[in-house]
């Protein structure tokens, strides 16, 4: 591989007393030039890759896969044997596909990591590879060490990126991730402590009306001005949703994201389908908003046409606080660089997976911005990767050194 500059040591150590090498900026280019995309999900190179770059470092490493989708494992690594503090590192090591026009639009290879302007470039640099590069030298720092306690578990996830049922979700029900004291979840907060995110429901539409030619459109059953109707009823209720709000992350939504219907402008369309998108926030119950959505759409008068609702799909939301000492020693860590947070953090994350292996709190914590990511010319800003792993790497020394 191609190694975009040369690297400095730091002041560390190894145990055998050769200096530490920092190497975050190479470590996160060889990530980049491993491509991960999900679909399809294949990360058995990335996976191999992180579990030999960890071989030496003394810890338990175990590579995990789903039965369902074995081309998808996760890696788990542990220092220690589970005396507390039991503190967990997470970040996925799925990115998106690059989409067929998205590539032309690089300014060059996607996965050819490369540096300009203080940024670094290339596809998952900043979700999720940023967070995952920074949390795999952090725990090489605590592995250097001869006098490290408690126990560090780091999580390299797959499948985040297609809802983490098959990753993170499987890790969890198998058995195979510990309980744990404190929990860092890496996404893009502007190394911010993130303490909340919205969850999500989708649900499909379908009106089914009856099709005639369109010179006498009234002897038929128009399905696409029918459906018209439950869009309006649901734009009205995205808006009285704007009365409902939680204080990290604002108000659920309510979107129609998809339409489909009709073949031809000469006849009656006889089918109208919509894909919707409804955000949840903390404590709002899925089987309420499920009862919610059905009764808006059934409460509008479209017969003879008739409508169903199908395909509900529910993705959790996330809620933590910091009331304990870990999550206020992280709190002052963060503040090193400027506002700590608590923030909330709009996107989904692996966090919601993750919320019955904690017994303390938990956090979304990582570099740059999610407005960054899932797009061309993806990048993350080199001074806060170093950020990102300076705050990770001082909660680490302060909780588990000495």
């Amino acid at each position: 591989m191609k190694y975009l500059r040369n690297i400095e040591k730091d002041h560390l150590t190894s145990k055998n007393g050769e200096p530490f090498v920092n190497d975050l900026e190479r470590l996160l280019s060889e990530l980049i030039q491993i491509p991960s995309p999900n679909p399809p999900g294949d990360c058995v190179a990335i996976a191999k890759y992180i579990a030999e770059r960890l071989a030496n470092t003394g810890a338990n490493i175990k590579i995990l896969a789903s039965p369902e989708k074995p081309e998808a494992p996760s890696v788990v690594a542990t220092l220690g044997t589970g005396e507390a503090p039991v503190i967990m590192l997470h970040a996925h090591i799925d990115t998106v596909p690059v989409a067929s026009d998205e590539e032309q639009r690089w300014a060059s290879d996607p996965f050819e990591p490369r540096v300009a302007e203080g940024r670094l470039y290339g596809k998952g640099s900043i979700d999720d590879k940023a967070p995952l590069a920074a949390m795999l030298l952090a725990f090489e720092k605590i592995a250097a060490s001869n006098d490290y306690h408690g126990t560090l578990v780091l999580v390299a996830a797959a499948e985040e990126e297609t809802g983490g049922q098959l990753g993170t979700r499987w890790l969890s029900d198998s058995g195979h991730l510990p309980d744990s004291d404190f929990i860092v979840v890496g996404e893009q907060t502007n190394n911010q402590v993130a303490l909340a995110h919205k969850g999500v429901m989708r649900a499909t539409v379908t009106v089914r009306g009856r099709s005639v030619h369109a010179t006498n459109p009234d002897r038929g059953v128009n399905a696409v001005t029918a459906m018209a109707q439950i869009v309006l009823a649901l734009k009205a209720y995205h808006e009285q949703l704007a009365k409902r709000s939680h204080t990290l992350v604002g108000s659920p939504t309510c979107n129609v994201g998809t339409i489909q219907g009709g073949s031809t402008a000469n006849a009656v369309p006889d089918q109208c389908i919509i894909k919707l998108d409804r955000r949840m926030i903390p404590r709002e119950d899925p089987e309420v908003v499920q009862q919610e959505i059905e009764e808006v759409i059934n409460a509008i008068h479209i017969a003879p046409a008739e409508v169903t609702v199908s395909d509900f799909l529910f993705s959790s939301w996330f809620e933590s606080d910091l009331t304990t000492h870990l999550g206020q020693r992280f709190l002052n860590a963060a503040r090193m660089f400027g506002d700590p947070g608590p923030i909330g953090y709009l996107p989904g994350s692996d966090a919601k997976h993750l919320m019955d292996r904690v017994r303390g709190d938990m956090i979304i914590f990582g570099p740059g911005s999610y407005e960054v990511a899932h797009a061309f010319d993806e990048h993350v800003e080199l001074s806060a990767l170093h950020n990102c792993e300076t705050i990770l790497s001082a909660f680490l020394a302060e909780n588990m050194l000495g």
